[in-house]
């Protein structure tokens, strides 16, 4: 469109509806977690819950939107999931949202011994909307399927967020033989600056955008608007119609302005051994 002139009635970029890319996501990706684990994992159902475990990682804990429990029977549940992950000595993280009822879940998850995690936006977009290119000076995007790379990923990906997260991986070894899991990293002289991952969630139309983290001296160069149109781009030649992310403070206003649209709130309440 030209400088100064007026948008056509037909041009006028639609709202998206948050109520209803709430319902998509309900209703396919939001089960992902026990309908479609790591080979490794076992999932257990224990009334509105689904537990999952794996032999060396902390286990999940997560349900539909309402649970239909409360009071003690809620407490019960809740028990019954911590003590099965201590007799295992492990640790496990509750994952809640928003939405979800009974209301009173989180403080009866605290009062159990788990801690929150911290609040994260769940941002919803159209992957066709997503896809435009981005201009990088001096910095190469690519994807790979390296052991090697997910080393020195995982490590700058430590550096970026302040904490280790040397899991990431094996995590990433794990599915480097998995067409749904696409590891794109941000190189400059040599070094990976920046990197993310796309999982598309098979059987829906959704794809989870995860990783995201950009070391601090390249922050505001457009990485992280890069990252997101080369996942969109590789989404949308796959047939998957919905990109979600649960945002950080940090990454939601980016998402916002891309038209990433927030349709709930999640966070993870943790337990572990003492």
């Amino acid at each position: 469109m030209a400088c100064g002139s007026e948008p056509s009635a037909n041009s006028v970029k639609p709202v998206t509806d948050a109520a209803a890319l709430l319902r998509a996501y309900d209703d396919q990706a939001r089960s992902a977690e026990w309908k479609v684990p790591d080979p490794d994992a076992t999932v257990h159902r224990d009334g509105p819950v689904h537990r999952v475990s794996w032999p060396k990682r902390r286990g999940l804990v997560a349900g539909l939107p309402d649970l239909g429990i409360s009071g003690a029977d809620l407490d019960a549940l809740i028990a019954r999931q911590r003590d099965f992950f201590a007799a295992r000595d492990q640790g496990v993280e509750w994952k809640t949202w928003g939405h979800d009822t009974p209301a009173d879940l989180p403080e009866r998850l605290v009062e159990a011994g788990f801690e929150s995690e911290g609040r994260e936006t769940v941002l919803i977009g159209l992957a066709e909307e997503m896809v435009a290119p981005v201009t990088l000076d001096g910095i190469t995007l690519r994807e790979t399927k390296e052991e090697a790379d997910f080393e020195r990923l995982a490590a700058s990906a430590s550096e970026a967020f302040g904490q280790t997260v040397s899991w990431l991986a094996d995590y990433l070894r794990d599915r480097k033989d998995d067409p749904n899991t696409v590891v794109v990293v941000a190189e400059a002289d040599g070094r990976i600056v920046s990197s993310a991952r796309l999982e598309i969630v098979p059987g829906t139309q959704f794809g989870g955008l995860w990783g995201g983290s950009t070391l601090a001296e390249w922050r505001g160069r457009g990485i992280y608007r890069a990252l997101v149109a080369h996942r969109a781009r590789v989404a949308l030649a796959r047939g998957v119609k919905y990109l979600q992310v649960d945002a950080s403070e940090d990454s939601r206003p980016i998402l916002e302005r891309l038209g990433f649209v927030k349709v709930t709130t999640t966070t993870g309440y943790a337990w572990k051994p003492r």
